[in-house]
């Protein structure tokens, strides 16, 4: 019979084949990792500028500027950042993939409202991907891949004790995406892509929040000591409670904006 011809999966993960994941980053950034006598850069993907003006109109929308209900106007914004309509464009493009706004056909974008039950089954959801992805690096990852991990580390350590916030925000990015090609498994690495742009505005401004760069990194340090030692379990925990811990540091520091004052009372 057919059925008796197909595979039997095991219950255990099974052990990841190795192979060389293609760097598919724009801007190199210095970040040197030893193999033998050689040196290798890790390279980070810096925002391009429609991406970091999205980040800017991010900000200004969680900080209550523009309230839910409010029209974008492209001529208002580029006016306002100093910039031309083209890459408004492209930031109004990328903000609606967040769920931030919502764009319409030959309308202006507005300002939408996420409510707090759906941003909480966000992070989640994110959490318990992100945890996967953790146990799954401490499982297969590359001795390179591991080392490169460990260097990037080691810079946002110099980046949180600098507090450069932005150049922090940025290399995170890299920490996380490094976390997902580790896996090995392009569905996940995918889905766990498309929760980290939806949460992306978040993620970045929970990292205004006083002394959050240094917490950051020693939670990260956990997770990336995990990965090295080959620990799953840890490596799994340990993400998910860092996942946990952005949730509340953004929750802390939405309490004090102005637009989240006025709202709640």
């Amino acid at each position: 019979m057919l059925l008796n011809r197909m595979p039997k999966y095991p219950a255990r993960v099974p052990k990841l084949r190795r192979r060389k994941l293609k760097n598919k980053a724009r801007t190199p950034g210095r970040l040197p990792v030893h193999e033998g006598e050689k040196t290798r850069v890790t390279e980070i993907e810096m925002p391009t500028r429609a991406e970091r003006l999205a980040g800017e109109i991010a900000d200004a929308i969680l900080a209550g500027d523009f309230a839910p209900g409010a029209r974008l106007d492209e001529q208002g914004l580029a006016d306002r950042y100093g910039v031309s309509r083209t890459p408004v464009r492209e930031a109004l493009r990328l903000l609606g993939t967040t769920g931030l706004i919502e764009i319409r056909p030959r309308r202006s974008a507005t300002v939408t409202q996420i409510s707090p039950e759906q941003l909480y089954e966000l992070f989640v959801a994110m959490g318990e991907i992100e945890a996967t992805c953790a146990r799954l690096c401490a499982l297969g990852m590359t001795p390179v891949e591991r080392r490169r991990l460990e260097a990037l580390h080691d810079r946002m350590g110099e980046i949180a004790r600098a507090n450069d916030e932005t150049a922090y925000a940025d290399a995170n990015v890299a920490f996380h995406s490094a976390l997902y090609a580790g896996t090995h498994n392009s569905v996940l690495a995918d889905m766990a892509t498309g929760l980290r742009r939806r949460l992306s505005p978040f993620r970045r401004a929970q990292f205004r929040a006083p002394g959050r760069l240094v917490l950051s990194h020693a939670e990260h340090g956990v997770v990336v000591q995990a990965i090295l030692r080959g620990d799953a379990v840890q490596a799994h925990s340990a993400m998910l409670r860092h996942v946990n811990l952005v949730e509340d540091a953004f929750e802390q520091l939405s309490e004090g904006m102005p637009g989240r004052r006025e709202k709640s009372a």
